[in-house]
This record gives structure tokens, C-alpha cells and sequence, in this order.
């Protein structure tokens, strides 16, 4: 019984928070989707494929149900950080309907087997795994890459949230600007408080 209430928990869990993920492109342009927003190149358009290939893998090849279609592989050198940004002949459309046929076939893998059932992930220290293991560890793969679509997000055009439902509401830029300012003093206070309690030297 609790083993069939955790599948079902962790999940419901994943379905909510990919379709966060790909909430993150909506309204956006293909630049903006597309475009680095950090020094490491961080874009919303790669997390989303980044997120498609680790499904893929994850509930496809450790349980030996392979994806239908071609993947890069990990351990190829002249792919590597390639499923992290989208090249120009990639559109949006293609690559978030692979995430979608991902879901699909994650889910058919997650459906048909018991949360026990064992896997084998050839790159991790300790690979053999169970359905349990691979689930938590895409809720928290795809949670962590929420977290950064929501960052770059709010880059781009101050929107955050994980639904259009639950979007925390807009301010203009005159709000934002005070809160800045009213963190940006906390801030400088507490160094000048830590500062202060320090114990003379000598």
C-alpha cells in the first residue's frame, strides 16, 4: 500500500513541476527563450531540452525500455554541454514536443513497473538502483531546473511562479526598485553588525 501511495505521490509531484518547466517559455519571444542569461550560458530553451534527454535516459536505458529516438550520448566528448542550449535549426516547437513524448514514455516506464523494480545507472558510483531511486532523482533534477527557469524568467520580464494560477503578482519597476533598496541596506547592515561584535584583537 505505501509503496503504491509513493509512485503515485512522487509522480504527481513530476508531471506538476515539468509542466512549470515549460510554462517558463510561454509569452516569450525566440530570443529571449534562446538567449544566455547567465555566464555559463543558461537559457530557458536548453533547460527544457537538457530536462527531455534526462528523462529520456533515466526511465528509458537504466531499465532497459531505450527511448525511441536517437539521444547524444554521455559519454561522447564532442557533445558535451550540447543538450544545454538549442542550435538555430532547432525550433521551439520540436523541442518541447520531444520533452512531451519523454513524459510519455517515462510514464509508461513508471506505470508499468512496481516502485522496486531494479535499474542500473552505468555512470553513478553506486548503479544499481530502483524505480524509487530514479524517481526521486528526476523530482529533484527537474525541481532544480524550475528553480533556475524561474530565475531566468524573472530576468527577463519580473514573472514568477510555477502556474500562470500561483504567479505572484506584477509590480512596476518603482516597487521593485524600494524593495531592492530595503534588501540591498539589510544587507550592508548586517556586514557593519558582524563588523561591530567582533572581538578586538591582541
Amino acid at each position: 500500500m505505501i509503496d503504491d501511495f509513493a509512485k503515485k505521490y512522487l509522480h504527481s509531484d513530476l508531471r506538476e513541476i515539468r509542466e512549470a518547466v515549460l510554462w517558463k517559455l510561454d509569452g516569450l519571444g525566440e530570443y529571449d527563450i534562446r538567449r544566455p542569461l547567465t555566464s555559463t550560458g543558461t537559457n530557458l530553451l536548453g533547460l527544457v531540452k537538457h530536462l527531455s534527454i534526462l528523462e529520456s535516459r533515466y526511465f528509458g536505458e537504466v531499465f532497459d525500455r531505450p527511448f525511441p529516438e536517437p539521444l547524444p550520448r554521455w559519454d561522447d566528448a564532442g557533445e558535451h554541454g550540447a543538450d544545454m542550449w538549442a542550435t538555430e535549426h532547432e525550433t521551439r516547437g520540436e523541442v518541447v514536443d520531444r520533452y512531451r513524448r519523454a513524459w510519455e514514455h517515462s510514464d509508461a516506464t513508471i506505470t508499468a513497473l512496481a516502485i522496486d523494480s531494479p535499474g542500473h545507472v552505468p555512470w553513478w558510483p553506486r548503479p544499481d538502483v530502483k524505480l524509487f531511486n530514479i524517481l526521486v532523482h528526476m523530482l529533484t533534477e527537474t525541481s532544480r531546473h524550475a528553480g533556475h527557469a524561474d530565475i531566468l524568467r524573472e530576468q527577463l520580464d519580473a514573472s514568477t511562479g510555477t502556474t500562470a494560477k500561483y504567479a505572484a503578482p506584477q509590480h512596476d519597476a518603482t516597487f521593485w526598485e524600494a524593495q531592492c533598496a530595503k534588501i540591498e541596506r539589510a544587507a550592508k547592515a548586517a556586514v557593519t553588525g558582524q563588523a561591530c561584535a567582533r572581538p578586538p584583537v591582541g
